[in-house]
């Protein structure tokens, strides 16, 4: 994932409503989400090549999501997949808060990372550039390759899109897929600056990316309301973004395997 949007118990309807792309390499071999046959409890896409996740949710409520941490001058050449991060906590049974604790004296091996680790009553993120685990209050958040909440005009851009749009209509998956779907370039004085050229990090300033051979490969809404049923669309878009195919899956967690 490289930008979400999320509302955190900030909405009277739904506890949590998040909005996520999900930029790559088009050459990169990844299969839609679905739940997986070698962990039938786990809704999400996966990564045909690392293995893991970039964002997913369990039949007992836990869900997360990742962004790569854009540090191109520390790249670790050995590390291993950040997806797996992902993966285990979806496979775990323990809270985000402890997950993320067993995280922190292992975070720096990985290449740069933020991760978000909910459960039905606690959100919070981890990141390898950041010292500290934060709880997540209530309120509307935005994520891309920086810190959380940083001050780039995509996260900005989303976070203000997010608040006009539930501030008047109630959460819709199409509405919301629709509205991420933003090709605007800002200016080059409110480009993000992560040592790559002008000309790459202007391709990279939109919230939906689009370039010959790297750009937006799929989005995702994931919807959960205060009964805790859960909606979750996907649209996964072609390389030439000619065609989009969109699937929705929902249930309901059950309390009693809840954590």
């Amino acid at each position: 994932m490289c930008l979400i949007g999320f509302s955190w118990k900030n909405h009277p309807h739904y506890k949590l409503i998040l909005l996520a792309n999900r930029d790559e390499f088009y050459e990169r071999k990844t299969a839609a989400a679905h739940f997986w046959e070698e962990a039938p409890h786990i809704l999400a896409g996966k990564d045909l090549e690392g293995g893991g996740t970039w964002l997913g949710i369990n039949k007992q409520g836990l869900f997360t999501a990742l962004t790569n941490y854009r540090d191109i001058e520390n790249l670790k050449e050995d590390a291993p997949s950040r997806g797996i991060l992902t993966l285990d906590f979806l496979q775990s049974e323990i809270s985000p808060v402890d997950y993320a604790s067993l995280l922190v004296p292992h975070k720096d091996k990985y290449n740069g990372f933020n991760i978000l680790l909910g459960d039905l009553n606690t959100l919070c993120y981890l990141s390898n550039y950041d010292p500290e685990i934060k709880i997540i209050a209530p309120g509307l958040y935005g994520l891309s390759n920086h810190l959380l909440d940083s001050d780039w005009y995509k996260v900005k851009r989303l976070k203000e899109k997010m608040a006009a749009e539930l501030s008047e209509y109630e959460p819709n998956a199409d509405r919301l897929l629709d509205l991420i779907r933003d090709l605007e370039i800002p200016p080059d004085e409110q480009v993000q600056q992560t040592g790559l050229s002008l000309e790459k990090e202007r391709m990279l300033s939109p919230l939906f990316i689009q370039s010959p051979h790297y750009g937006t490969h799929s989005t995702i809404v994931l919807l959960i309301d205060y009964e805790h049923n859960i909606q979750f669309t996907e649209r996964v878009y072609s390389n030439d973004y000619r065609d989009a195919e969109q699937q929705t899956f929902t249930f309901q967690v059950n309390q009693e395997e809840t954590i």
